[in-house]
């Protein structure tokens, strides 16, 4: 039964919408399960398994936003629904304040894609048609630049995901735009 969870995403999305509620937190968790099973189908991971990781990475942070709460809230509750300690390592792993190595291919690439989809997501919110379709690795680039820009986002993290999954920068957040543009209507763009 436990493996069959992992792999369900209805499952994984019901518990994503009992503890998520905010329109931009779930598209949030689509976006960043977007890039993830992208890579996963590149890489050939286990899509569905690697998608359910992104999709769940941050289902406790609406309610446990804190460093001390989120992600180990999380990873308690999936734990008590029988999600096994590989998945769980993988979300608290995203989270550099944990402690957790990112010592798997997935914990890599979740990291690497969780920061930049947000900051993707923010820049196709300023051009001039508000979608996916206009954004382009040099404005990303630019909008990285500039510090004013979506302040909350950890440029740092946006880098070092790409170095630590061994990929340009430049070509990481076309990948990223690539896979988002494929589920722009999910995601709002």
């Amino acid at each position: 039964m436990p493996q069959e969870i992992m792999r369900d995403r209805n499952f994984c999305l019901s518990i994503l919408q009992e503890y998520t509620k905010s329109d931009s937190l779930l598209k949030h968790a689509y976006a960043v399960e977007t890039c993830v099973k992208t890579y996963a189908a590149k890489f050939n991971g286990d899509i569905q398994y690697w998608g359910n990781v992104a999709l769940l990475h941050d289902f406790d942070y609406e309610k446990f936003p804190t460093a001390e709460e989120h992600p180990f809230k999380g990873s308690e509750i999936l734990k008590e629904k029988g999600f096994d300690e590989e998945f769980r390592r993988t979300i608290l792993s995203h989270a550099e304040y944990s402690g957790v190595p990112r010592d798997t291919l997935l914990a890599k690439v979740l990291f690497a894609c969780d920061e930049l989809a947000g900051f993707i997501t923010a820049v196709a919110y300023v051009r001039p048609s508000r979608t996916i379709d206009e954004v382009e690795v040099k404005s990303v680039i630019k909008k990285i630049k500039d510090k004013a820009f979506a302040r909350s986002v950890s440029r740092e993290d946006i880098t070092k995901g790409a170095e630590e999954l061994g990929v340009q920068l430049e070509e990481h957040i076309q990948f990223c735009i690539d896979a988002m543009k494929s589920q722009k209507e999910l995601l709002g763009l």
